[in-house]
C-alpha cells in the first residue's frame, strides 16, 4: 500500500471513529452534520500545530511540542481526530513546519477548535438548508468546510483577519472542491459584500456585540457569538435581530471560550506594584473571596464573566498570594490578601471595583445563584445590558 492510500485508509477509518464519538455524546443530533464529520478531512487543514508536552521550563513556562506527519505520522493523525483543539499559532507568528521547534510559552493566537465544539457552534445557530451564514474566523478552514459540505459552499461566507491562516486555509479548502466566499476582514465589521445573513457565527469572541453584525442580519435573522473580556471571562450569546435595528436574546450553557478578537484584546497594564503603591493602607475584610471566580470549576467560569460585566475594564493578575485588580481606563484598582480573617480588600481610585464585583456575587445568589441560561441580553442603539432574570431585571452594561 502506497503511502498516500495509507493516509486515506487511515484518514477514513478515524473520521468513522470520530463522528461516532460526537454521536455518543450527543454533538451530532443531525445526521447531516455527522456526514459531514465522517467527510471532512480535518487532517488536510492542520500540516501542523503544537501540543502541550505536559511539561514546564524553570520559569513555569508552558512547553510546545510541534507535531507533524513528517516527526511522528502516529501521533499527528491521532490527534488531528480527536476531540481537541490544535494549536497553529502563538503570537501572531506563523511557523516553519518545514522546520519546527519547541516553543516556550507563548499566547495561542490560532487554532483548529475540537471538532465538538465546532459542530455544537453550528447546530446552536439553528442553522437550516437554504440559509446564507457569516462565519467569523477562518482559522484553518476546518469549520468553513464542514459549513459547505452541510450547507453548500454557495452558502457560505467566511473571513479571517490574518491573511496567511486565509490563504492557507483557501488553498485547503479549494483543494477539496468547497468554494465558499473567503475575505481578508475584521470580524468587528462583518463583510458587507455578502450581507445581508441569515446566520452569523463567530469563532473568536468580542466584550459586546459589534453594531456592524446586526446591520448585516435579516430580519428574525440570527446571531451565535461569544463575549469575553479582559477577566477571561466567557458567555455564548444566542441573539434574534429585531425590525429595530436592535437584537435580545439568552445567554447559553456551558464552559465554553475563544480567542478573542486581536482589536479587543487586553491592554499591558504594566507592573502591579506601582499599581499597590496608590491603594489604602488600611482596608477592610473581603464579603467574598476572589477564589469564587478563581476556581477550577463551572460556577467560577460563570461568575468570571459576571465579576466582568461589574467592572468591563479590569483585569486580573494573582503574584504569591495576592490578587491584583486593575484598571487602565479609570486608573482604579485592588488587591486582595488572605489573613486569619479571610481575604484583606484594599482599593483605590474613582471606581472601588471589588465593591462592585461583591454587589454582582450578592445579586447572583439573592436570585437563587442561576446559571448562564437565567441571564440575557438586549442589544439596542442606547446600549448593550446584560441581564438577570427578565429585561427589566438587574443589569450591568457592556463596554461601548
Amino acid at each position: 500500500m502506497t503511502a498516500s492510500k495509507r493516509l486515506e485508509a487511515d484518514a477514513t477509518r478515524l473520521r468513522a471513529h470520530l463522528a461516532q464519538l460526537l454521536a455518543e455524546e450527543g454533538q451530532l443530533a443531525d445526521p447531516a452534520w455527522r456526514k459531514a464529520v465522517e467527510t471532512v478531512p480535518r487532517h488536510r487543514f492542520v500540516p501542523g500545530f503544537y501540543l502541550d508536552a505536559d511539561e514546564r521550563t524553570q520559569e513555569g513556562l508552558t512547553i510546545w511540542q510541534p507535531v507533524t506527519a513528517e516527526r511522528d505520522y502516529d501521533r499527528w493523525l491521532a490527534a488531528a481526530y480527536s476531540d481537541i483543539t490544535l494549536i497553529t499559532q502563538f503570537d501572531g507568528e506563523e511557523p516553519d513546519w518545514q522546520h519546527p521547534a519547541e516553543r516556550y510559552g507563548g499566547a495561542p493566537t490560532s487554532s483548529s477548535t475540537l471538532p465538538s465544539l465546532v459542530v455544537r457552534m453550528w447546530e446552536d445557530a439553528d442553522l437550516a438548508q437554504g440559509h446564507r451564514v457569516l462565519e467569523i474566523g477562518t482559522g484553518t478552514g476546518y469549520s468553513t468546510a464542514l459549513a459547505c459540505e452541510r450547507l453548500g459552499s454557495d452558502a457560505v461566507t467566511s473571513i479571517e483577519v490574518d491573511s496567511h491562516r486565509l490563504n492557507q486555509a483557501a488553498a485547503t479548502l479549494y483543494s477539496l472542491g468547497h468554494v465558499p466566499d473567503l475575505a481578508v476582514a475584521d470580524g468587528l465589521y462583518g463583510y458587507w459584500p455578502c450581507a445581508p445573513y441569515d446566520r452569523i457565527v463567530a469563532a473568536c469572541s468580542f466584550r459586546s456585540v459589534p453594531p456592524a453584525l446586526i446591520a448585516q442580519t435579516r430580519l428574525g435573522g440570527k446571531i451565535l457569538l461569544t463575549l469575553s473580556g479582559w477577566l477571561y471571562g466567557y458567555a455564548r450569546a444566542l441573539l434574534t435581530v429585531s425590525d429595530a435595528g436592535s437584537a435580545e436574546g439568552v445567554l447559553l450553557p456551558g464552559t465554553v471560550s475563544f480567542m478573542s478578537a486581536r482589536a479587543h484584546a487586553a491592554p499591558a497594564f504594566g507592573n502591579p506594584a506601582h499599581w499597590g503603591n496608590a491603594l489604602t493602607e488600611r482596608g477592610r475584610t473581603a464579603r467574598h473571596s476572589p477564589q469564587l471566580i478563581n476556581a477550577a470549576s463551572e460556577e467560577a467560569f460563570h461568575l468570571r464573566f459576571l465579576a466582568q460585566c461589574a467592572i468591563p475594564n479590569a483585569q486580573m493578575i494573582t503574584i504569591d498570594d495576592t490578587t491584583h485588580l486593575i484598571d487602565v481606563v479609570s486608573g482604579s484598582a485592588a488587591s486582595l490578601t488572605p489573613n486569619d480573617d479571610g481575604w484583606q480588600v484594599r482599593q483605590h481610585g474613582p471606581l472601588l471595583l471589588w465593591d462592585a464585583v461583591e454587589d454582582a456575587i450578592d445579586t447572583w445568589q439573592n436570585a437563587g445563584r442561576p446559571d448562564q441560561t437565567g441571564f440575557g441580553l438586549t442589544v439596542t442603539g442606547d446600549g448593550q445590558r446584560v441581564w438577570l432574570g427578565d429585561p427589566r431585571g438587574p443589569n450591568w452594561s457592556l463596554p461601548a
